[in-house]
């Protein structure tokens, strides 16, 4: 069974004396500390609802750097929505092709990676945020380019059939859902139909 939920993915803080000497960063590292602290800002008050400066203040930078390295909030918001599939394309990637070895089929595999990514409240709630703004033209498109990446990657890897495939991809947006709205182990008769009815159905 997938169990879909959200877990508190505050680290933890880091002893004053494990700290290392400041360093300055170099242009990609601010990048990645943008995209870091954007994902988090985003994936909760999505593109509309997200104030620039509250991203820069999150990443520990002026707001003109956000600029300088992104010139829109928009174009910020399409470079994490790209990194979130992207990192979901790896993971699932990653865990179909070692699957042969232990045995297990791919998919399988690659469902157990999409639940592990589900504990990651910031990937699972940009992919959310990136639907709920897809009456943008260039977001659409981006979750276009998204999807069928991580469509071509499935097939490539697990050889399924589109059906396969499909339920595939039913069963990870509903995964969506049900985490975002933290259902399962809700006892409640609709909660428990949409986390396992299709377990029932599979050992009936």
């Amino acid at each position: 069974m997938i169990e879909c939920t959200l877990t508190d993915m505050t680290p933890a803080p880091v002893p004053r004396e494990r700290l290392s000497p400041r360093v300055l960063s170099t242009a990609d590292e601010r990048r990645e500390e943008i995209l870091r602290a954007a994902m988090k800002v985003m994936g909760t008050r999505g593109l509309y609802g997200t104030p620039t400066l509250d991203i820069a203040h999150a990443a520990g930078i002026s707001q003109a750097y956000v600029f300088r390295l992104f010139p829109t909030k928009l174009s910020l918001f399409l470079a994490v929505v790209e990194r979130s599939f992207q990192q979901i394309h790896d993971d699932l990637e990653r865990a179909g092709r070692a699957a042969p070895a232990a045995g297990e089929p791919a998919l399988l595999a690659m469902a157990a990676a999409y639940t592990a990514l589900l504990e990651d409240p910031g990937i699972l709630l940009v992919q959310l945020q990136a639907q709920a703004a897809a009456g943008e033209p260039e977001v659409r498109d981006a979750l276009r380019r998204g999807f069928a990446g991580l469509l071509d990657m499935v097939e490539r890897v697990s050889g399924a059939s589109p059906r396969r495939v499909q339920q595939f991809f039913a069963r990870g947006m509903l995964c969506n859902v049900s985490a975002a709205m933290q259902i399962y182990g809700l006892d409640q008769h609709w909660a428990r139909v949409l986390v396992s009815a299709d377990a029932e159905n599979s050992t009936a």
